[in-house]
């Protein structure tokens, strides 16, 4: 069975989707309709940069959420439907979408809120994100614990055996990745993000979109998605609403959510967006996973040809 998956944030780059807006009349609907909902031309940024005002988490967030949701039409428009979905933090919007729970409109509006509050709940410099490699997940919660006397440190996102990234308040990085180093672990890397995602730091971002979450219309999934916050299925409207507010500050369980996919039957995934990095972790999870790229395929014939010869 088929499962489409949705990149988060650090898989966007100036020109993304740009191919795909001059071809298609039905993506540049979806473009203007993001610059209209958002009041600002977001697809100009989105295709021409400046790099560093696209990398700003309020900006990143709807831009990616903005080609997933072109990508994912395209394929739609050529017969090409998913029998579950998945998405890796903000991705898990674009999954929604895509299974009819939310609105493209009010989900673009809601990521661009949640970037914006995100951001604001801890001020600048003040935490961040360190991905360990080489270690186990069971080992960097224990340092992490111990790296807690010099403040909060979490585990954040689980990517894939032997990648785990950490979340916290500066000092207490530091820390533990002093920690993690003497435990053995290959190498501590400091992510490129302005803000301790997916950590309890993120509560007050929590606490601020569970209004805007309720107000939205958000219907029963047409077809299962795993939600991050416990690589369980979401079913209901209700769930949906309850998985997207508890993501904001609790980790994302990709190589988990990956697993229960693959322990029921869903064992061939297209990465639709931005960036192959999904496809990269998918790789690391499972060798019985079949991956379709379709980096770089814009033609609808092109992209039911490598379904078919996958399949």
């Amino acid at each position: 069975m088929l499962a489409f998956v949705f990149p988060g944030q650090g898989s966007q780059q100036a020109g993304m989707g740009k191919d795909l807006y001059e071809r298609y009349d039905f993506v540049r609907e979806i473009f203007n309709q993001a610059d209209q909902v958002l009041g600002f031309p977001l697809t100009e940024l989105i295709f021409n940069g400046p790099e560093e005002e696209l990398q700003k988490t309020a900006n990143a967030q709807p831009a990616i959420l903005t080609v997933s949701v072109a990508m994912y039409e395209l394929l739609k428009r050529n017969g090409i439907q998913p029998d579950a979905a998945a998405g890796h933090s903000l991705g898990e919007y674009s999954a929604l979408v895509a299974a009819g729970a939310l609105r493209f409109g009010d989900a673009v509006r809601l990521v661009r809120l949640r970037g914006q509050y995100m951001q604001e709940a801890v001020p600048l410099g003040q935490g961040g994100m360190v991905a360990v490699l080489g270690l186990a997940a069971a080992d960097i919660q224990a340092g992490c614990r111990l790296a807690a006397e010099a403040g909060t440190v979490e585990t954040a996102n689980f990517n894939c055996p032997g990648q785990v990234v950490v979340a916290g308040e500066t000092a207490a990085l530091k820390r533990a990745m002093e920690i993690f180093k003497e435990m053995g672990a290959r190498r501590c890397i400091p992510l490129q993000v302005s803000a301790p995602f997916h950590s309890s730091l993120m509560l007050p971002a929590a606490r601020k979109l569970q209004p805007e979450l309720e107000q939205v219309e958000i219907k029963d999934p047409e077809i299962p998605v795993v939600a991050n916050i416990n690589a369980g299925y979401v079913r209901t409207a209700g769930e949906v609403r309850e998985a997207l507010l508890k993501q904001i500050s609790g980790a994302v369980l990709w190589e988990q959510s990956i697993q229960r996919l693959i322990a029921d039957s869903y064992n061939l995934f297209v990465e639709v967006g931005p960036g192959q990095v999904l496809a990269g972790l998918i790789k690391k999870i499972s060798k019985e996973a079949t991956l379709v790229n379709l980096q770089g395929e814009i033609e609808g014939e092109e992209i039911v040809a490598r379904f078919k010869e996958a399949r």
